[in-house]
Protein backbone atom coordinates (compact mmCIF):
# COMPACT_ATOMS: atom_id res chain seq x y z
CA UNK A 1 0.00 0.00 0.00
CA UNK A 2 1.26 3.14 -0.86
CA UNK A 3 0.21 6.73 0.58
CA UNK A 4 -1.51 9.16 -1.36
CA UNK A 5 -1.01 12.65 -1.17
CA UNK A 6 -3.99 12.72 1.57
CA UNK A 7 -2.56 10.64 3.63
CA UNK A 8 -4.82 7.49 3.47
CA UNK A 9 -3.25 4.39 1.88
CA UNK A 10 -4.30 3.22 -1.83
CA UNK A 11 -3.43 -0.19 -3.39
CA UNK A 12 -0.95 -0.09 -5.91
CA UNK A 13 -0.83 -3.11 -8.58
CA UNK A 14 1.07 -3.86 -11.50
CA UNK A 15 -0.44 -4.67 -14.94
CA UNK A 16 -0.04 -8.29 -14.51
CA UNK A 17 -1.98 -8.38 -11.51
CA UNK A 18 -4.95 -6.76 -13.15
CA UNK A 19 -4.60 -8.74 -16.01
CA UNK A 20 -3.83 -12.00 -14.02
CA UNK A 21 -7.45 -11.44 -12.08
CA UNK A 22 -9.80 -11.94 -15.57
CA UNK A 23 -7.49 -14.47 -16.62
CA UNK A 24 -7.98 -16.79 -14.10
CA UNK A 25 -11.28 -15.80 -14.33
CA UNK A 26 -12.02 -16.89 -17.87
CA UNK A 27 -9.83 -19.83 -17.98
CA UNK A 28 -11.78 -21.09 -14.83
CA UNK A 29 -15.18 -21.04 -16.53
CA UNK A 30 -13.87 -22.73 -19.87
CA UNK A 31 -12.45 -25.44 -17.75
CA UNK A 32 -16.24 -25.48 -16.21
CA UNK A 33 -18.08 -25.17 -19.28
CA UNK A 34 -15.71 -28.02 -20.80
CA UNK A 35 -16.06 -30.37 -17.83
CA UNK A 36 -19.68 -29.83 -17.95
CA UNK A 37 -19.60 -30.57 -21.48
CA UNK A 38 -17.82 -33.53 -21.42
CA UNK A 39 -20.22 -35.03 -18.34
CA UNK A 40 -23.20 -34.42 -20.59
CA UNK A 41 -21.64 -36.24 -23.81
CA UNK A 42 -20.33 -38.64 -21.94
CA UNK A 43 -22.34 -41.45 -22.42
CA UNK A 44 -23.97 -40.44 -25.74
CA UNK A 45 -23.17 -42.19 -28.98
CA UNK A 46 -22.34 -40.48 -32.41
CA UNK A 47 -23.81 -43.11 -34.59
CA UNK A 48 -27.22 -44.59 -33.31
CA UNK A 49 -28.50 -47.62 -34.87
CA UNK A 50 -32.72 -47.86 -34.30
CA UNK A 51 -35.44 -49.93 -35.52
CA UNK A 52 -38.30 -48.25 -37.09
CA UNK A 53 -40.27 -49.05 -33.75
CA UNK A 54 -37.61 -47.14 -31.48
CA UNK A 55 -38.32 -43.64 -33.57
CA UNK A 56 -38.95 -42.31 -30.27
CA UNK A 57 -35.23 -42.78 -29.14
CA UNK A 58 -34.23 -41.04 -32.27
CA UNK A 59 -35.91 -37.80 -31.21
CA UNK A 60 -34.49 -38.12 -27.72
CA UNK A 61 -31.26 -38.53 -29.19
CA UNK A 62 -31.52 -35.49 -31.51
CA UNK A 63 -32.91 -33.45 -28.47
CA UNK A 64 -29.85 -34.28 -26.20
CA UNK A 65 -26.83 -33.80 -29.33
CA UNK A 66 -28.58 -30.93 -29.34
CA UNK A 67 -27.76 -29.56 -26.27
CA UNK A 68 -24.52 -30.91 -26.49
CA UNK A 69 -23.37 -28.84 -28.91
CA UNK A 70 -24.83 -25.42 -27.62
CA UNK A 71 -22.48 -26.76 -25.07
CA UNK A 72 -20.18 -26.63 -27.58
CA UNK A 73 -20.57 -23.78 -28.93
CA UNK A 74 -20.55 -21.67 -25.23
CA UNK A 75 -17.20 -23.74 -24.45
CA UNK A 76 -15.63 -22.79 -27.96
CA UNK A 77 -16.06 -19.06 -27.22
CA UNK A 78 -15.04 -18.79 -23.73
CA UNK A 79 -11.88 -21.27 -24.59
CA UNK A 80 -11.08 -18.37 -27.32
CA UNK A 81 -11.52 -15.81 -24.58
CA UNK A 82 -9.19 -17.34 -22.05
CA UNK A 83 -6.60 -18.14 -24.89
CA UNK A 84 -6.72 -14.20 -25.76
CA UNK A 85 -6.53 -13.46 -22.21
CA UNK A 86 -3.26 -15.69 -22.08
CA UNK A 87 -1.26 -14.47 -25.00
CA UNK A 88 -2.35 -10.47 -23.56
CA UNK A 89 -0.88 -11.85 -20.06
CA UNK A 90 1.97 -13.21 -21.75
CA UNK A 91 2.99 -10.09 -24.11
CA UNK A 92 2.48 -7.86 -20.90
CA UNK A 93 5.11 -10.14 -18.94
CA UNK A 94 7.55 -10.01 -21.57
CA UNK A 95 7.44 -5.93 -22.27
CA UNK A 96 8.03 -6.09 -18.10
CA UNK A 97 10.77 -8.41 -18.54
CA UNK A 98 12.01 -6.47 -21.39
CA UNK A 99 11.97 -2.92 -19.84
CA UNK A 100 13.85 -4.65 -16.60
CA UNK A 101 16.46 -5.89 -18.97
CA UNK A 102 17.12 -3.29 -21.46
Amino acid sequence: MVPDKGGSPTMSYSPIEIIAVPWGIATIVYLGLFLIRSIVGMKEEDNLYLSAGESRLAEEQRGVMKGIMKWENVTHKAGYVALAMTIILAVTWGVSVFRVLF
